[in-house]
């Protein structure tokens, strides 16, 4: 039930660019810049400095920004509590996930979540984990499910199940007919990465760290931004690629590619982050405990 313009005014303020709140708020840029033109009307102030380029909030759109956060977070509660007057589970449910975690985790989850409550409305965003933590410190998404640990302030993180990651190759790739293999071992073949911020390039740095190989001296080919991207350059022959256990299990069984398991073995946790601060509705609730036991399901 919030003012619109306030809504709007909030996430230009967030992002620090028309382009990036009208694509935020699924509006086209001239509607943004209407909306924050008639609250400076309303305010008789300039909310925004326009610089070549950028933009920067004035001191009154500082004090704006201020009041703003508090009536947008008590308006949501407002909505949230009347809904949860009614016994129905009910509402709008913004999730975001990592992409290995959005392809191959989440759309059974979010079936079976519909399933149980057909009347939510779930919408799931897909980006690196970086890219998720970021926009759920924002309070641009309800929950985000991501494959490395929270590092922004304000959030709250939790465990969802351990994940393997394995490495993947050609059937005719050298490496194919081996039982496992060493991080140094790794260093004479072609490497497929995924790409800056994802949370599997993270957890593969830090282990080739962990066991003294600088991750610059992998003969990295090229980086791409998703499991498929990469399982479709792997199957070439190119070099092998690092990957959770759950992205491949499909060409495993039809013989496309080989998986084949690191020594010493590569794990990491799954994590689900939400707002510390902000109220959580009993949507949000039910669906992190929902999707916290089904990801623990489907690790076994």
């Amino acid at each position: 039930m919030a003012d619109r313009r306030l809504q709007v005014f909030h996430a230009v303020a967030k992002h620090l660019s028309f382009t990036r709140a009208a694509d935020a708020l699924f509006m086209t840029q001239p509607a943004v810049t209407f909306q924050i033109k008639q609250l400076e009307e309303q305010c008789s102030t300039r909310l925004f400095e326009r610089r070549h380029g950028s933009i920067a909030l004035t001191p009154a759109g500082e004090v704006v920004l201020c009041y703003a956060e508090k009536i947008l977070a008590l308006s949501d509660e407002m909505d949230i509590r009347l809904a949860e007057m009614t016994s129905e589970m009910r509402g709008s449910l913004l999730v975001g996930a990592s992409t290995t975690i959005a392809e191959f985790m989440l759309p059974r989850i979010l079936g079976e979540f519909n399933a149980a409550y057909p009347q939510v409305r779930a919408r799931l965003i897909v980006a690196n984990s970086e890219s998720i933590e970021s926009r759920v410190a924002e309070h641009s998404l309800d929950v985000g499910l991501i494959e490395a640990p929270a590092h922004l302030t304000g959030l709250s993180s939790l465990i969802c199940c351990e994940d393997e990651l394995q490495v993947i190759c050609a059937p005719d790739y050298p490496l194919a007919g081996m039982a496992s293999v060493t991080p140094a071992s790794l260093v004479d073949y072609e490497f497929i990465s995924r790409e800056p911020g994802s949370g599997t390039r993270a957890i593969t740095d830090a282990y080739f760290r962990e066991h003294q190989i600088a991750p610059e001296s992998l003969k990295t080919q090229m980086e791409l931004g998703s499991p498929e991207a990469l399982k479709g350059v792997v199957s070439t022959g190119l070099g092998f690629a690092i990957v959770s256990r759950v992205v491949v299990y499909k060409e495993q069984q039809l013989g496309e590619l080989v998986a084949i398991s690191l020594n010493p073995p590569l794990k990491r946790d799954l994590h689900l982050i939400y707002p510390q601060d902000r109220f959580q509705s009993r949507l949000t609730a039910t669906f992190i405990d929902f999707a916290r036991r089904k990801m623990k399901e489907m690790a076994l």
